[in-house]
């Protein structure tokens, strides 16, 4: 993935395990790790200092990749560091061995280092004892923050790092194996793009069979990317953004109230006396139209979680399902009914399956089929169009809008942000149709 400002291109990535591969013990992948010394302490060109160290061939070839193009360059290799048995954490073999990102500057010196923190079952590399909170700076686009794969999910370093530096972009090498509804590979990214008004250039690893694709250059409010499930070969991504991204959420809500459906999402938070509101539905004496029977709860595994969901029956209607102290709410409308399954679900609790962190979710997906029990599986087309308003009353102010369309394609919010204790994300106008819309919250301190 190749970035630019005015200037032409200035930055490429490349995505996480691109160099090396899968499927690793710590004793195969020896041969392919490279010797790295901390650029903290070491000032180094690797191409032009080629013998200055030993087993430093991958990033030699780095650095007179990036000298040659003129750009800075950011790539993910294996590195080993010799330890002493004096140290505690020292494996008993005498070796460190890191899953790595590399930054070279467009001139081959080696700038800085990113080793993985929040490894996914990757036997072949270790943990670091200390959490790297890593940033750079370029002369085209100010600071970069850096992180890998799985890390975007934790605090450590994905979000302290944006918390206490002003980094506007973050590179991010990944090998992502798509999980659908919430956890496709452009979706997470783009949400974290809008959740932290920065542009983040994700460079994912393009190999379909093990449901690894999806790459791109996302804005808060613009995003390029490539996802392709069927064609093996991959795609270089060329983007120009901004220096500094505009934001979506924190913009002022105002602008929206003179809409029929926010004024209704506004007289629904305030619990105004002209309408009466219950567990699943609310009734507002001048808007009849919009009432609807209560539609039955259901239970359906959606990510390896219990949801509690209800489905979206009707071509309007506003719903509530609550788990724990989540409660989700959905008001909706559709311009023709599809012949396809919808529900809002709801999950607060702890996620244990393939990694084990807190949660809270606000989601509004398109079933399988037309059976409870397909609410939750992984679908990528769809038809039905809607117009919405999504809250909640999290517990948390880490929420991630997720937003996809038939075709693996990517929507962006009309409006996000607090209202009342509450975080919405209202749409209208869906240019296709809905596969997922969630709200997407993190708790960090209670993984």
């Amino acid at each position: 993935m190749l970035l630019s400002w005015n200037r032409g291109v200035q930055i490429i990535v490349f995505p996480e395990d691109g160099i090396h591969g899968f499927n690793f013990t710590r004793t195969s992948i020896y041969p392919f790790l490279d010797f790295m010394p901390s650029p903290q302490l070491v000032r180094w060109n690797p191409c032009l200092e080629p013998h200055r160290f030993n087993d430093t061939e991958v990033l030699q070839r780095l650095s007179c990749m990036a000298l040659k193009g003129k750009m800075f360059l950011v790539a993910n290799l294996g590195i080993k560091q010799p330890c002493l048995s004096s140290d505690p954490g020292c494996p008993s073999d005498g070796r460190y061995q890191f899953n790595t990102n590399v930054v070279f500057s467009s001139n081959g010196t080696l700038v800085d280092r990113y080793r993985k923190h929040n490894l996914y079952f990757e036997a072949a590399f270790d943990t670091p004892l200390k959490v790297d909170y890593i940033t750079f700076d370029t002369p085209f686009a100010g600071k970069f923050g850096i992180f890998t794969c799985f890390d975007i999910l934790f605090f450590d370093p994905a979000v302290r790092l944006l918390r206490a530096s002003a980094v506007k972009h973050v590179v991010y090498p990944t090998a992502w194996m798509n999980q659908l509804p919430l956890l496709a590979a452009i979706e997470i990214q783009k949400a974290f793009a809008i959740a932290f008004g920065v542009n983040v250039l994700a460079a994912n690893i393009h190999h379909p069979s093990l449901g690894m694709t999806g790459s791109g250059i996302h804005t808060p409010l613009k995003s390029f990317w490539y996802h392709d499930m069927e064609d093996p070969k991959g795609h270089l991504i060329i983007a120009q953004v901004d220096k500094s991204p505009q934001g979506l959420v924190g913009t002022e809500n105002a602008a929206g109230k003179m809409d029929p459906t926010h004024s209704k999402f506004l007289k629904i938070l305030s619990s105004s006396p002209h309408c009466e509101k219950d567990a699943q539905e609310v009734h507002c004496d001048e808007d009849a139209e919009w009432n609807m029977n209560t539609p039955p709860m259901f239970h359906s595994e959606m990510m390896y979680d219990n949801f509690t969901l209800v489905p979206a029956w009707g071509k309007k209607g506003y719903l509530q399902v609550c788990s724990n102290s989540l409660c989700c709410h959905l008001l909706y409308k559709r311009p023709t009914l599809s012949k396809e399954l919808y529900a809002l679900g709801v999950f607060d609790g702890l996620h244990t399956v393939h990694g084990t962190y807190y949660i809270q979710v606000c989601a509004l997906v398109k079933c399988g089929g037309l059976g409870f029990h397909t609410c939750g599986q992984e679908i990528t087309e769809a038809s039905g169009i809607f117009e919405f308003h999504l809250w909640g009353n999290f517990s948390t102010s880490y929420i991630f809008p997720l937003f996809l369309t038939s075709g693996m394609t990517l929507e962006i919010p009309d409006q996000l942000g607090w209202e009342n204790d509450h975080y919405f994300m209202r749409k209208s106008g869906l240019s296709s149709g809905l596969v997922t819309a969630a709200l997407y919250g993190r708790l960090y301190e209670r993984n």
